[in-house]
């Protein structure tokens, strides 16, 4: 499945948004997700929110391929 980002048309019937396709609970679960970063950013006082973002990021997308690759 391919990543849709939010395109800021959010509809709430049925069982996926018609603005980007993802499923309700696919953006509900994200939200948490996001808030859960916010609040530990916000604990650890960082002044550098975006270094500590870009390092999970790139820590994240690093174990994704790894898990990928040992799938394969």
């Amino acid at each position: 499945m391919k990543f849709s980002p939010c395109i800021d048309q959010c509809t709430t019937e049925g069982t996926h948004c018609q603005g980007c396709g993802r499923s309700h609970v696919e953006i509900a679960e994200t939200k948490k997700l996001v808030k859960s970063v916010v609040e530990f950013v916000q604990q650890q006082d960082y002044e550098n929110p975006e270094d500590f973002i870009a390092a999970i990021s790139k820590s994240i997308l690093k174990k994704t391929k790894e898990a990928k690759d040992l799938m394969q």
